[in-house]
């Protein structure tokens, strides 16, 4: 043994035990994975080293009581994995993306206008996520649609005023929060004005810091920071924000998950809680590596913790190895690590940031009363559908005059549906109006998709040739657009029909105002306000063709 002693390197310059890197780049990731039953072997092995949370997807959750099932399991991997899933209710929703969502949505909300019932509706929502064991729902979405022909957020938001969705957000995450779960959000900061699906392609938002302030920035305001710091009753603060795939050049070069411009206003504007990334593997940053390169998700992980992410969405789809996925992100951060580019201190604040959230969340479920269990999930889902109906009942409603008391469609009708982009965020182009139509007027309703020249062809001679009455599925009716053109094509040739318009609310005076066709003598069409295609909204629409209660506009509040 040498009597000389090896000098101890100092703190800031001894290389951490791998352990140590891997446990600290865990606590950023939030992976998915394929699977009801038991988490995979590599998720398990993940969260007993670490691992921050999962995000839970439609495939994960084919019902409400195999949930709470599969997140006590979860929970029995690691007790302090945050379990978050996407639950905005009507057109986006994981816990019933089989049957279609009890909660007509946030644009319902908007046109009811009534800050209570949001926060009833909030308060329902967090009693299920609380019952099926979720600890942060990705809602609310905070987003100001100002542009109508937003294909991606469009009826997910409550608006296209900024101080209605800032009430009607601050409402949605006290409720959430009184039902016991957490709220994170999104999509900061703000998605409202893009006419392109991040999901394919990476939208650009081209406005000053003075109208983003204006415009986009008021919602996340009101819920990032207590109004009256010394009342406890204040419960509006999010409990995370999520951050946008897209470019403000106002703010920076680079899409908003990546630009630490934005992580810095996130902070300047006063949350202390995590930044949470939209998922990763979206068309809009999947590729966005060093220099714009193709460098895998990977790069783009390290690109967001840089830009001051604390947790890391990273997305999962069924059919691919999540595994793999989830590797590619956590060994390019450790690499990171290792090159100098993170460091182990600020994988921790995003640790400490992420405890602190999930600690508010654990103890408003203690405080909710409710017990994680199938038999609690199912209660509370026959709850959030008795809210749903009211809501839906009071928001969806004829555009323009009333028809007269009576049933607006007799007979078994002709369905034409004119929806033909693919709606990612919802996960599909939904099928609720047309299963509640089958409900409602039985087998023999005749569905018609026309997706190509020769499909619309036949759908057009079908519908001129027929005697039944015709109803007209519509989205995104932009002047100018396909859809548009195709909805003035069949009213021309069937005057008088009936338009169920799933789409955003606030331009149905611009879509459906007194330019629609119809021959002279012969009544316009007739349009019902669905405010989205979730289950609740389908079945509040049937209903109004069938004759029962309605609301003219205006009324939406009595």
């Amino acid at each position: 043994m040498s009597g000389t002693t090896r000098p101890t390197p100092s703190p800031e310059r001894a290389r951490p035990a791998a352990s140590d890197v891997v446990r600290a780049v865990n606590g950023v990731l939030l992976p998915g994975f394929t699977g009801t039953d038991d988490p995979p072997a590599w998720l398990a092995e993940a969260a007993r080293d670490g691992l921050a949370g999962v995000v839970l997807f439609g495939h994960n959750t084919p019902d409400v009581a195999t949930t709470a099932r599969l997140t006590a399991r979860l929970r029995g991997a690691s007790p302090d994995l945050l379990v978050a899933i996407d639950e905005e209710g009507g057109d986006v929703s994981r816990l019933e993306a089989a049957t279609g969502s009890s909660l007509p949505g946030n644009a319902a909300l908007g046109i009811v206008d009534d800050v209570e019932v949001t926060e009833r509706v909030g308060v329902a929502l967090g009693r299920l996520l609380t019952a099926t064991g979720v600890d942060l729902d990705l809602a609310p979405d905070l987003d100001v649609n100002s542009d109508p022909d937003n294909p991606v957020i469009g009826v997910r938001s409550f608006g296209a005023d900024p101080a209605l969705v800032a009430r009607h957000g601050a409402a949605f995450v006290r409720g959430l929060h009184a039902g016991g779960a957490g709220a994170c959000g999104k999509h900061f900061p703000g998605h409202g004005a893009t006419n392109v699906d991040s999901h394919l392609a990476l939208p650009v938002v081209d406005a000053s810091t003075d109208e983003l302030r204006a415009r986009d920035l008021p919602p996340f305001v009101a819920t990032m920071t207590r109004r009256d710091p010394a009342s406890p009753a204040d419960d509006v603060v999010l409990d995370a924000v999520m951050t946008a795939h897209v470019v403000v050049p106002a703010l920076g070069p680079l899409p908003a998950t990546l630009e630490p411009a934005v992580g810095a206003l996130v902070r300047e504007l006063g949350f202390e809680g995590p930044v949470v990334t939209d998922a990763l593997d979206m068309g809009a940053v999947a590729a966005f590596g060093a220099e714009g390169a193709a460098a895998g998700i990977g790069e783009v992980a390290v690109r967001a913790v840089e830009a001051g992410a604390d947790l890391l969405c990273l997305g999962t789809t069924v059919g691919r190895d999540d595994e793999a996925l989830f590797r590619q992100a956590q060994d390019a951060l450790v690499d990171a690590v290792t090159a100098g580019r993170v460091t182990l201190d600020r994988l921790r604040e995003s640790a400490d940031r992420t405890a602190r959230a999930r600690a508010a969340v654990r103890a408003r479920q203690a405080a909710s009363g409710v017990v994680p269990s199938p038999e609690s999930a199912l209660a509370a889902l026959d709850e959030l559908g008795r809210v749903g109906a009211e809501v839906a009942a009071r928001a969806v409603r004829f555009a323009g005059p009333v028809p007269a008391d009576g049933p607006v469609v007799t007979g078994t009708p002709d369905v034409v549906d004119l929806r033909l982009r693919f709606d990612h965020a919802a996960g599909r182009t939904a099928q609720h109006v047309q299963r509640a139509l089958d409900e409602a007027f039985g087998p023999d309703v005749r569905h018609l998709r026309p997706a190509d020249a020769d499909a619309w062809a036949h759908a057009v001679a079908t519908v001129r040739a027929s005697d039944r009455p015709l109803l007209v599925l519509t989205r995104e009716p932009v002047l100018g657009s396909g859809e548009r053109t195709r909805l003035g094509e069949l009213l021309a040739a069937r005057p008088g029909a009936v338009v169920v318009h799933t789409g955003f609310p606030g331009a149905v005076e611009q879509w459906f105002g007194t330019d629609l066709p119809a021959a002279d003598g012969a009544p316009r069409a007739v349009v019902v306000v669905a405010c989205g295609t979730g289950r609740a909204n389908a079945r509040a629409a049937v209903a109004l063709l069938r004759g029962r209660p309605a609301t003219a506009p205006g009324e939406g509040s009595r």
